[in-house]
């Protein structure tokens, strides 16, 4: 006859430590500002004359090619930014209209809101407020795609130009 043995010793224990520490961590955000007008170049307006006498000339197709991007990083909670525009000279009988659009894309944060289409001046006109923390991504088809377009406001002042740089300053300010 053969006896066999079986012996187990279980033991269970539970160990509790807790240990807590306290470690300093440094936070640097540096005030950001950042706008461009993407893509890179310049565009064209020009008028068409017409086929017919006694027809007025034909006001060109408004330029919906141009995107305003920014990165915004406010100084304080609840401060806000808002971007203008102007041009450096105003051509007699023509009203250059702009218009910003609610801003799309792959962006985050408190983004701006647009303002009604303006007639440009070479004084600032706010195109876009209320700027918080945000960013709009790059490129093309992210931020305020814009609306450019040429009007007349006094036919009679119409005088011939033949390349006529007009320059639209943007500016982002607190």
């Amino acid at each position: 006859m053969k006896v066999i043995f079986l012996s187990g010793l279980f033991l269970s224990c539970n160990i509790r430590s807790q240990t807590t520490g306290n470690r300093t961590v440094t936070l640097t955000l540096p005030v950001v500002t950042l706008m461009d007008v993407e893509p890179a170049g310049s565009i064209s307006l020009n008028y068409t004359a017409p086929a017919e006498a006694g027809n007025a000339v034909t006001v060109p197709a408004a330029n919906t090619t141009k995107w305003i991007n920014y990165t915004s990083a406010i100084t304080a909670a609840g401060a806000t930014r808002r971007i203008t525009a102007s041009i450096n000279q105003v051509i007699p009988g023509t009203d250059i209209r702009i218009q910003a659009a609610a801003a799309s894309g792959s962006g985050g944060g408190s983004l701006g809101n647009p303002s009604a289409q303006i007639v440009l001046t070479t004084a600032a006109q706010t195109i876009i407020s209320g700027i918080g923390g945000a960013f709009t991504g790059n490129g093309a088809n992210n931020g305020h795609r814009l609306t450019i377009s040429l009007t007349n406001n006094t036919y009679a002042n119409l005088a011939v130009r033949t390349n006529t740089p007009i320059v639209i300053t943007y500016t982002i300010t607190e």
